[in-house]
C-alpha cells in the first residue's frame, strides 16, 4: 500500500509537471506567432513624405492666400477618391505620389500638412508638404504672393516627426522614419519658370545672375535641405530632376512655337541643373552614412512621352487638355478653371494643363519610376528602394 501510494504520487506529479510545460510551451507557440504576425504587419507598414511643387501638390495650397490654387473644377473630374470634385491637385485625377503610394500599399494618400485632418495616427501614412509655386530657392514663387517654398516645407516636417515621436515612442518613430519610409521631392521646374524666366522687368534672376550662379545657387541649397531631412532621420530618397520645361504648353504658347518645338534656352537650363544635381546626389550617397538617394531621370522620361506618345496609347504630346481655346495653343496660356475649355478625351492626353500632366501621363511616369531600369531611375527603382 505505501508502495502503490508513493507510485500514485509520482505518477500525478508528472502528469503536472507535463501540464505544466505543455501549458508552457503553447503560450510560447502563441508568443512567437504574435510576434511573427506584429512584425509581418510593421514590415508591410510605413510612411510617404512628400515635397515639392504642384505636380505632387495634394492640396496644400487651399489653406493660403495664393494666386496658385486648384481647388476648383474641372481639376479632379477624375480622382476617384473625391467623387471627381477638386481636391487642389493640379490634374485631372491622381498626381504621381499618390499613384506610388497606391503600388507600395499605402493604407491613405499623405495627407495635405495644413489640412485639419493631418494629426493623429493620420500621419503615420505620410504627409504632403508639397506646394504649388513652391521651389528650392525662397524667392521662387512670389508672383503667387504665398506658397510654401523647401525650407518652409522641411520647416513642417520637423513638426511632424516631434508629433511621430509623441505617437510611437522615440525609439518606435525612428524606426518608422529611418527604415519604412520614403521621402520623395519633386521640386526645381519653378525656380526656372516663376523665378529665373520670368521677364527681366520683373523679379525674376536673370536681372543679375549668369545662368551657371543660379544653378550654383540652387544647388548649393538644395544640399543643405536634404542634408536637414537626413539629419532629421531621413534616409530613403527619391528626387526627381526637372523635366522638359521648355516642352510644356506654356512655354510653346509665350514663345509662339510649334508643336514639334520647345523652348531651348528653359531645356537648356534644366539639363544643367540636372547634371549637377545627379552629381550631388552621388556626393551625399558618398558621405552621409545609411542614406540611399535614387534620382527619377523625370527629364528623359516625360521627353520620351511627348516625342513617342502614340507608342503609349496617347493621341497629342503638345497640347494641353483644359485651359482657354480647347486644343489651341490659348490653351497653354491661360489657367485651368471653371470657364476653361476641355478637351473630350483627356484619358489621350500628356498634358492636362499648361503646366502638368495628365493622370493618365501619370500612370505612365509613376509605372517607370517603380519598376523601370536606369534610364530612368537609378542606382535602383522606389520598389527596389521600398524593400531595403
Amino acid at each position: 500500500m505505501v508502495l502503490l501510494n508513493m507510485s500514485s504520487c509520482s505518477m500525478t506529479k508528472t502528469i503536472m509537471a507535463l501540464n505544466y510545460y505543455n501549458t508552457l510551451a503553447t503560450l510560447l507557440f502563441l508568443l512567437v506567432s504574435s510576434y511573427g504576425t506584429y512584425a509581418a504587419q510593421k514590415q508591410s507598414l510605413g510612411a510617404s513624405f512628400i515635397f515639392g511643387d504642384s505636380l505632387v501638390d495634394a492640396g496644400n495650397n487651399n489653406y493660403l492666400s495664393t494666386l496658385s490654387r486648384a481647388n476648383m473644377t474641372p481639376n479632379g473630374i477624375d480622382f476617384k477618391a473625391s467623387g471627381g470634385n477638386p481636391t487642389g491637385r493640379f490634374t485631372n485625377g491622381r498626381t504621381i505620389s499618390d499613384i506610388v503610394g497606391e503600388e507600395l500599399g499605402q493604407p491613405n494618400y499623405a495627407v495635405p500638412f495644413l489640412a485639419p485632418n493631418a494629426t493623429g495616427k493620420a500621419i503615420l501614412s505620410g504627409v504632403n508638404y508639397a506646394s504649388g509655386g513652391g521651389g528650392i530657392l525662397n524667392a521662387t514663387g512670389n508672383i503667387f504672393v504665398n506658397r510654401l517654398g523647401m525650407d518652409i516645407q522641411i520647416d513642417y516636417f520637423n513638426i511632424t516627426r516631434k508629433e511621430i515621436d509623441k505617437l510611437l515612442g522615440k525609439s518606435n518613430g525612428r524606426e518608422l522614419i529611418m527604415k519604412r519610409s520614403i521621402f520623395s521631392i519633386s521640386v526645381g521646374s519653378n525656380d526656372f519658370l516663376n523665378n529665373y524666366l520670368l521677364p527681366l522687368v520683373s523679379v525674376g534672376a536673370r536681372v543679375n545672375q549668369s545662368p551657371d550662379a543660379f544653378v550654383d545657387e540652387m544647388i548649393n541649397h538644395f544640399r543643405i535641405q536634404l542634408t536637414r531631412l537626413y539629419e532629421m532621420d531621413a534616409r530613403k530618397f527619391v528626387v526627381s530632376n526637372v523635366g522638359p520645361i521648355g516642352c510644356i504648353p506654356y512655354q510653346r504658347a509665350i514663345n509662339q512655337l510649334n508643336e514639334d518645338e520647345c523652348s531651348d534656352l528653359a531645356n537648356k537650363l534644366a539639363v544643367q541643373y540636372n547634371g549637377r544635381l545627379k552629381d550631388l546626389l552621388a556626393e551625399l550617397n558618398d558621405n552621409l552614412p545609411g542614406a540611399n538617394f535614387v534620382l527619377a531621370n523625370v527629364y528623359d522620361l516625360v521627353m520620351e512621352l511627348i516625342t513617342n506618345y502614340a507608342k503609349y496609347g496617347l493621341r497629342t504630346g503638345s497640347s494641353a487638355c483644359c485651359g482657354f481655346g480647347g486644343q489651341s495653343q490659348l490653351a497653354g496660356i491661360i489657367p485651368c478653371g471653371p470657364t476653361s475649355s476641355l478637351c473630350s478625351d483627356r484619358y489621350k492626353h500628356v498634358f492636362w494643363d499648361a503646366y502638368h500632366p495628365s493622370e493618365a501621363a501619370n500612370l505612365i511616369l509613376a509605372k517607370q519610376l517603380l519598376d523601370g531600369d536606369n534610364r530612368y531611375v537609378s542606382p535602383f527603382n522606389v520598389r527596389q528602394l521600398s524593400a531595403l
